[in-house]
């Protein structure tokens, strides 16, 4: 198993980036470079946390080895060809992960200097002790809120109630953010139309034009097309088109506000399948069937193995009995796990006694190398505050400028600014968990062989004031951000200056929990609506639709026979002939409506809606097409 280990985790973090990267970016719409660049970043920092257990345990059988050979009374004990060194009583055990010397040195170098380059590329001066005092610095501020967060989440998230007041509180939010979206696309497309209708086919700056036309929904394509007499030559009028640098400008409105418009809209359908799910759960929860009962028909699963197993009756059982269970169970589990990390950030430094909690794990399973038990115990740890701080990079929204969104919605500077932020946190990340198990040297204060990690990526000790004081002081202050946290200081900050967050008692909470509640249930009337409409069109085909044209077929038979043997009879009579006609094509005409048409919706709310609406929009009168959502939202006003 030498360096397999090694070469099967490569593979698997490069499988593991793409997807994630896959769920977040587009790979179809965005640019090859950025979607590389980004894979690279991320790939790079996973790695970093994949293969560090690995050197951690090489590091402990090469430590081991040493003092073996620097022991007087040195042995060896022979197995075929191998051989184990041993010294007296102690036995160094090879680890099944080993990796031969030589190899990690230079797999940290790549890693680090590739990831070095993607993200201080324009600071070519600053050192590696610079560099690591930034990233550690960043880290504590995002390891101090997901500590908190991550346990608190699954708390809230046996809590049905809470989810479901939440889900509201976010509907009426994306639903102003929408509605925004919509408004300004419509803006920015207005813009579009005139400079497509200014400058002409023949004119310098056409191509430019067309490059912005491309970037615009296909909807807005074709009415633009349609308006636009090609052959038109334009004149030479100082001041009346744009210049270059306007084009460009616009360029960059057309991308923001199409990707903008986009992300609304599919954030918002998913938004209303939670909330729909939600209501479901909380009606089921008093259901005596057992059995759970969907509002609206979900999707069938591709895999018919998963149908076939996730019965209602499982659903219910999973949904309103043991999932709450599970989430608080979890949640337990992950607030202990935060209580451990705190207290070792807090007292990693002190080596005699040894206080870190994490050093304490990794010291016992050293004296008997049990080296399975060391890789799982590094890769758990450092896959947990892994996820408190990415969790907390992938939450992040300033404004609209910086924002990770689900579902391929999110743009090419966020990607790369992501990939920037997890490669200036990964490192110091890494350090500082060598630090909590006394790995790394500067704080043990041990003359022991270092990780390969260590020597490649350097520690602390390149600044004095930097390693006895930043380095030891300042993840301290995880107990004052996670205490902040628990107690919500920055949503009420955020909340003073205006920007709505989710509170439990507030009024402006309260409000906007109404109006999304109010919002939500008028969507799923829509919905109702249109599903009752579908069915009885289904029943309407089923029933009538077969008879009505054999039926219609016969009449028509018969009147074509009846007309032409009254025409060829009575030939002295064209005026009666002309109106048997009339008449027949009258019948023929009606016969097709009634075939075409479908039942009314008397249960409407108001004589002008119109129950023929689609989901992707309807036009308007004025050139515009108007989204369901938005063109209902205030059909009670």
């Amino acid at each position: 198993m030498s360096g397999a280990a090694l070469g099967i985790e490569i593979v698997f973090v490069f499988f593991l980036a793409l997807i994630i990267l896959h769920r977040y970016g587009d790979f179809k719409k965005q640019h090859r470079l950025v979607i590389v660049a980004t894979l690279l970043a991320w790939y790079l920092c996973f790695l970093i946390v994949f293969i560090l257990p690995l050197d951690v345990t090489t590091t402990i059988y090469n430590r081991c080895k040493h003092a073996v050979n620097s022991s007087p009374s040195e042995s060896s004990i022979t197995n075929g060809s191998q051989s184990t060194p041993t010294s007296g009583n102690r036995e160094c055990f090879k680890p099944w992960s080993y990796i031969p010397t030589g190899i990690m040195p230079v797999f940290w170098r790549v890693v680090y200097w590739t990831s070095q380059f993607l993200t201080w590329n324009q600071l070519q001066t600053i050192g590696i002790a610079a560099a690591n005092t930034w990233g550690l610095f960043l880290l504590v501020l995002l390891l101090g809120y997901g500590l908190v967060e991550i346990p608190r989440s699954h708390w809230n998230g046996a809590k049905k109630g809470y989810l479901l007041m939440k889900t509201y509180f976010k509907a009426a939010k994306l639903m102003t953010e929408k509605a925004d979206a919509e408004e300004n696309l419509e803006d920015i497309m207005e813009e579009v139309r005139k400079v497509n209708e200014s400058i002409k086919y023949n004119h310098p700056l056409r191509k430019c034009v067309d490059t912005i036309l491309k970037k615009c929904p296909t909807e807005y394509q074709e009415r633009m097309g349609r308006n636009m007499d090609d052959y038109e030559d334009f004149e030479e009028r100082p001041n009346t088109y744009p210049t270059e640098k306007g084009l460009v400008k616009l360029h960059k409105q057309v991308i923001y506000s199409v990707q903008r418009h986009r992300r609304t809209q599919v954030q918002w359908r998913i938004l209303l399948e939670q909330a729909f799910y939600l209501e479901d759960v909380a009606k089921n929860e008093t259901s005596t069937a057992r059995q759970f009962v969907h509002t609206f028909q979900p999707q069938e699963p591709e895999n018919k193995v998963i149908q076939y197993l996730y019965t209602p009756t499982v659903e219910w059982y999973w949904e309103c009995l043991l999932r709450p269970w599970f989430h608080r169970i979890l949640a337990i589990v992950l607030a202990a796990f935060s209580f451990i990390v705190v207290w070792s950030e807090c007292t990693f430094f002190s080596t005699n006694p040894v206080l870190s909690l994490f050093a304490v794990f990794i010291q016992l399973a050293e004296k008997t190398y049990n080296y399975f038990y060391i890789e799982m115990a590094c890769f758990f740890t450092i896959f947990f505050l892994s996820i408190c701080v990415y969790s907390t990079v992938f939450r992040i929204r300033v404004f609209n400028y910086y924002y990770l969104a689900s579902h391929h919605q999110t743009d090419a500077y966020s990607l790369l600014f992501s990939g920037m932020l997890f490669c200036r946190l990964t490192p110091p990340l890494c350090l500082n968990f060598l630090g909590l198990t006394h790995m790394d040297s500067s704080i043990s204060h041990k003359k022991t062989e270092p990780t390969a990690y260590t020597s490649i990526m350097g520690s602390m000790k390149v600044l004095s004031f930097v390693a006895d004081g930043f380095y030891i002081y300042y993840p301290m202050l995880v107990v004052i951000l996670c205490i902040a946290t628990y107690f919500s200081l920055g949503t009420r900050c955020l909340n003073l200056l205006g920007f709505q967050q989710f509170m439990g008692e507030n009024e402006m909470t309260s409000d906007l929990i109404d109006e999304g509640k109010e919002l939500i249930r008028r969507e799923k009337r829509r919905r109702q609506r249109q599903e009752e409409g579908e069915n009885r069109r289904r029943e309407w085909k089923e029933r009538f639709g077969n008879n009505r044209e054999d039926s219609a077929r016969s009449r028509n038979v018969q009147a074509d026979q009846k007309e032409s043997s009254f025409t060829e009879t009575n030939t002295n009579r064209p005026v009666a002939s002309k109106y048997t006609r009339a008449n027949g094509r009258n019948e023929r005409d009606r016969i097709e409506l009634l075939q075409d048409a479908e039942p009314l919706d008397f249960n409407a709310d108001s004589v002008s809606e119109d129950p023929l609406d689609s989901d992707s929009g309807r036009y308007q009168p004025g050139g515009r097409y108007l989204s369901m959502s938005r063109s209902r939202i205030f059909d009670d006003v």
